[in-house]
């Protein structure tokens, strides 16, 4: 696949995901943690991606080693930043951390977020908040 190809079904996945958030009820105006997602079975190459996206403005999460099913393990790591859920933006955030991918050959993986329910007066049940 092309980095454009590639590029592009990002920007569909950000198109896809703003809306479905929206229509299940998450806040339209609200700030959102986005949490981009690189992966890599070579620590080192992993580590300066995780410096370039730091570089770039977004806070990044210590590595973490995971087992695979097949009993390899990759590096992972989060870059994180608060964004609106705004595609133009998320799509140039595409833009900077897929080149970050490609420069230090890793794995771009997508990125998530936390539903954020538009009323605020309901008492949220304690399954609603993420895990630390």
């Amino acid at each position: 696949m092309s980095q454009f190809d590639e590029r592009e079904e990002w920007y569909a996945f950000n198109q896809e995901t703003i809306e479905a958030l929206l229509e299940d009820g998450s806040q339209a105006d609200a700030e959102y943690t986005i949490e981009h997602h690189f992966a890599s079975n070579d620590f080192d190459k992993l580590e300066k991606a995780a410096v370039d996206s730091f570089k770039a403005g977004f806070e990044v999460t210590d590595a973490e080693e995971l087992m695979l099913d097949d009993g390899g393990t990759v590096f992972c790591f989060d870059a994180i930043v608060e964004r609106d859920l705004d595609q133009e933006i998320l799509n140039k955030d595409i833009d900077t951390l897929l080149k970050i991918a490609d420069k230090q050959d890793v794995q771009y993986d997508g990125w998530g977020t936390y539903f954020m329910p538009r009323n605020n007066d309901e008492e949220m049940d304690q399954d609603d908040y993420p895990d630390d």
